[in-house]
């Protein structure tokens, strides 16, 4: 319920007026069934404004550190993330991202929208980073499609290393690109070629839809990079 609440009543409708964030290529989401959307990571504005762009519900898997933190911000905290959609995991080792994995595919099963974020972080210079497998092997036991979603502006409102949001009307867009069918690897979960090929497909679709420049490397090995070119400066 907090969700609708969220959406319809306390959240959604101040920043629809202040944001006016425009919706693209909203013909290409399916009115039922399951579907997995893939987008890139800007801004932690991106599980708010993606979610207010579609009259469905979607579930999102995240860490589960959103979920534990004590006191008064902790409560907060919780209340807002599983109030938005977002189911908590584990990613902590191997078995752990098993059960992110079957998380995933129980969520699909029941005929809902899954939101994932390939890139698995956030972009650490608005740039587009390389895709995880994770999301091919839920696309394949599930046998549903990916639908790639480019999310353009939200680091301009919600800039990178900051917790501050800016009002700039009209920068933000959420474009929903044609769904992708990977049914002719049906059957195929597991090999490591094809779920690598699968992802890359996805991070392809969302290269030109976002306009964003590639970088062939994962976002979480490019932020402990910069992180150590710092430190060492």
């Amino acid at each position: 319920m907090l969700y609708w609440v969220l959406k319809y009543a306390l959240l959604g409708p101040w920043l629809q007026l202040l944001y006016r964030p425009k919706v693209e290529g909203a013909e290409n989401l399916p009115k039922n069934g399951a579907a997995i959307l893939a987008s890139n990571h800007l801004a932690v504005a991106d599980s708010i404004f993606l979610p207010m762009a579609i009259p469905r519900r979607i579930k999102f898997l995240a860490k589960r550190e959103y979920f534990i933190d004590r006191g008064i911000k902790g409560w907060a905290k919780r209340m807002f993330f599983g109030g938005t959609g977002n189911v908590p995991i584990d990613r902590s080792s191997g078995s752990a991202a098993q059960a992110a994995l079957d998380t995933g595919v129980r969520i699909l099963s029941e005929g809902s929208l899954l939101g994932i974020y390939p890139e698995g972080t956030r972009s650490p210079d608005g740039r587009l980073y390389k895709g995880k497998t994770g999301i091919a092997r839920m696309a394949l036991e599930a046998r549903v499609p990916v639908i790639p979603v480019a999310m353009v502006g939200t680091d301009l409102i919600n800039e990178i290393g900051s917790a501050r949001w800016r009002v700039k009307p009209g920068v933000i867009k959420v474009r929903f690109g044609k769904p992708l069918d990977f049914s002719r690897y049906y059957g195929m979960a597991g090999d490591r070629f094809v779920e690598r090929s699968m992802a890359d497909e996805i991070m392809y679709s969302l290269m030109e839809l976002s306009g964003q420049e590639y970088v062939d490397i994962y976002a979480a090995k490019a932020k402990e990079d910069r992180a150590k070119a710092t430190a060492a400066a």
